[in-house]
């Protein structure tokens, strides 16, 4: 069974306080993977199937690089050193997630979608998964992360992890997706969540309705997003993950096909 997971940026980064680690919460997440991974693996007979992708967003800090130089999935730079700063930030974060992941003994090794990704003129992404799959089958755990990718007439635009989990989804056939952040799952007009989406209409009114974009959070885009994959996905908060890396349906389930 193949499993994408996405840390989110605010998760796991103070937001507030440029390129500083929330090590409690990142620490927590670290715990629950840990636990799911290494435990599993060292059961007899078990786990030997189970593959985990790992992504994590930039918080605190690709997202202040990016916004000081005004660069985004759409507005791209020629400016050689302000790509650098973004991506090399990302890196800064990326390091910590795997350093951490090394401690509790989880097999992790990073990849930098700067190195691999591009987008044609259309925007359409081309991000080769042989390196991800190559990782899986030697028994190592991928770390992706938000990054900058090279684009046809637009210089460098930015790589959203939520754009990275349905690549990996789609292109590895995954069996499950998670998209851990700060929040219990997809909120309805009274701050509850959600337990199921079919379609987008099912939560068009908590989300902005039908032409809802980024500027109601990102959760619109997310939700359409998922609703595109064949997997099951699953949107919930640091008190889910235990149970979502268990096999359990924590938060919101985001399935089109759903029953």
């Amino acid at each position: 069974m193949t499993t994408v997971l996405k840390l989110g940026g605010s998760l796991v980064t103070e937001k507030d306080r440029r390129e500083t680690v929330d090590e409690a919460a990142l620490g927590a997440a670290i715990d629950a993977i840990a636990e799911a991974e290494v435990g599993a693996k060292t059961a007899v007979g078990t786990g030997d199937d189970d593959d985990l992708v790992l992504v994590h967003g930039g918080g605190s800090f690709g997202h202040y690089h990016a916004e000081k130089y005004g660069v985004s999935a759409d507005a791209g730079t020629r400016d050689a050193a302000a790509a650098t700063a973004i991506h090399a930030a990302m890196k800064r974060l990326n390091d910590a997630v795997v350093d951490g992941l090394h401690d509790r003994g989880v097999p992790a090794l990073p990849v930098h979608p700067f190195s691999a990704g591009v987008r044609g003129a259309d925007g359409g992404l081309t991000f080769p998964l042989e390196p991800v799959e190559t990782m899986l089958g030697e028994g190592f755990v991928p770390v992706l992360h938000g990054d900058c990718v090279t684009q046809v007439e637009k210089g460098v635009t930015i790589l959203s992890g939520d754009e990275l989990v349905v690549r990996l989804a789609d292109g590895l056939t995954a069996d499950r997706v998670g998209l851990c952040s700060t929040v219990s799952g997809v909120l309805d007009g009274e701050g509850e969540v959600i337990p199921e989406i079919r379609a987008f209409a099912d939560a068009a009114d908590a989300l902005g309705g039908s032409d809802a974009t980024d500027v109601t959070g990102g959760m619109a885009a997310k939700v359409r997003a998922l609703l595109e994959l064949d997997a099951p996905s699953y949107v919930f908060g640091p008190e889910g993950l235990e149970a979502f890396l268990a096999g359990g349906s924590p938060g919101t389930r985001v399935e089109r096909n759903a029953r």
